[in-house]
């Protein structure tokens, strides 16, 4: 029998006694309970309504009931590991090679992003049999060793760099290297890479792989411009390294125009190793790789087998199916584009209005809008961002912050997010703007 509904105090001095202190909690002076969800918004103990701004993984809204349907109906029946054969291993692929460029044909399933970013890892450096990896600033790919090591975002607070990674600029035309201004910022962010590649080639190392999230999320929802990963992936290749596309914060039709972020490059651009997570399995752990005949093969030549307990489990696949059919049937990628065309143009004016709004970037529901202290310097506003995130849940609005001075807030909402939703948000962010602009005059 599970125990009466503790009140918030008592789960988390709980929380606080049992779980380890570095798995932090949103609002963490004063955090939230959450005791259900659906669709786009969640709901705390005291019944209180939020608006979920944040949860990708809720790709198609929380506990959407074909998704619960779908998990309870294979539950019943199997739930076993892929050492059978079973028909959902197989139509979970078909349906996800459908979507991908036919190269990316071979497919291997497991449990969580991290997984999936390890498993990349092996693969190019099996098919390169070279180790070195690219990767670009303040990116993040997981909590494994191996992906801290790849992942500035947290090695640069641990034990540092290793000789193996190499670190190009992010492509960030708004406060980068190279800004909106430049006159080929594609071609200068690209040379980077290529100088990287040539000063390992002088220490006698070899380029594995170039290892980049197609949207850079944890570097401040960035945009790469349309033709970079073409020129980097023609500097990798010569080098002997892959390109690999991290999608797992931004993939399955979130960025609206494609189904993938790295679409947005361009139709002539085409990775050697995807990976999948998040939003795939719309809260159920599955992650999923997907690679070339080549790359595949050569990982298999080792003879070592590659096995993974639960990964494309029956329940798994029935599930990530279900996701696919949800996106289709609901048309949750033109949804996206529609209501993220909305959401940009609203946060837009409220930039023409209020100073502290430096730069509205995205594409879909994948969105961040920069928030500066100084139009010159475009200085972080790092301080008023985690104010205004602060008042917004006071709000009922769920929004986090993000990149290296944590002043970028993130919009990256289940699907259903609507027009509705888009217009309270920005109001409530002009409102609260206001607000801080009066108190900023008073003072």
């Amino acid at each position: 029998m599970r125990p009466a509904q503790r009140s918030r105090q008592e789960t988390l001095a709980l929380r606080r006694q049992l779980i380890g202190s570095s798995c932090k909690l949103f609002f963490s002076n004063d955090p939230v309970k959450i005791v259900k969800a659906k669709g786009q918004y969640m709901y705390d103990e005291n019944g209180r309504r939020y608006l979920d701004c944040i949860n990708n993984v809720a790709h198609v809204g929380h506990c959407h009931p074909d998704i619960v349907k779908a998990a309870h109906e294979q539950n019943q029946l199997l739930n076993t590991n892929s050492r059978y054969l079973h028909d959902n291993l197989v139509d979970y692929a078909e349906r996800l090679s459908k979507t991908l460029p036919e190269k990316l044909c071979i497919f291997y399933f497991l449990n969580s992003g991290s997984e999936a970013n390890d498993l990349a890892l092996r693969l190019a450096r099996q098919y390169t049999k070279h180790e070195d990896v690219i990767v670009l600033d303040h990116a993040y790919h997981g909590h494994l060793t191996s992906l801290i090591d790849i992942s500035p975002y947290k090695f640069r607070n641990l034990e540092g760099q290793k000789e193996w990674v190499h670190v190009a600029p992010v492509p960030d035309t708004y406060r980068g290297l190279y800004r909106e201004d430049h006159e080929d910022s594609v071609t200068a962010y690209a040379n980077e890479v290529k100088n990287i590649i040539e000063q390992a080639h002088k220490r006698g190392r070899k380029i594995a792989a170039f290892f980049v999230e197609s949207l850079p999320s944890v570097g401040g929802q960035i945009i790469p411009p349309a033709g970079y990963f073409q020129k980097v992936a023609e500097h990798v290749r010569k080098a002997g390294g892959v390109f690999i596309a991290d999608e797992i914060q931004v993939g399955f039709g979130r960025v609206g125009k494609h189904f993938w972020a790295f679409q947005l490059q361009g139709e002539d651009f085409i990775p050697d190793i995807v990976t999948m997570g998040k939003p795939i399995g719309n809260g159920h752990p599955i992650a999923c790789v997907a690679t070339t005949k080549e790359i595949a093969e050569a990982f298999a030549s080792t003879g070592v087998e590659y096995f993974n307990t639960f990964g494309g489990n029956p329940v798994s696949c029935a599930i990530g199916l279900a996701v696919l059919d949800v996106i289709e049937k609901e048309h949750l990628q033109a949804h996206a584009t529609e209501v993220g065309n909305f959401l940009m143009k609203l946060l837009k004016e409220q930039k023409i209005k209020h100073p502290i709004i430096g730069d509205v970037r995205g594409s879909g529901l994948f969105i961040g809008v920069d928030l500066i202290k100084d139009q010159a310097q475009r200085t972080p506003a790092t301080e008023e961002a985690e104010h205004l995130i602060t008042r917004l849940k006071e709000e009922y609005i769920l929004l986090s912050t993000d990149g290296p001075g944590r002043n970028v807030l993130k919009f990256k909402p289940p699907m259903c997010f609507n027009m509705e939703d888009a217009k309270f948000v920005v109001d409530t962010i002009d409102k609260l703007l206001t607000d801080m602009e009066k108190e900023c005059l008073n003072q």
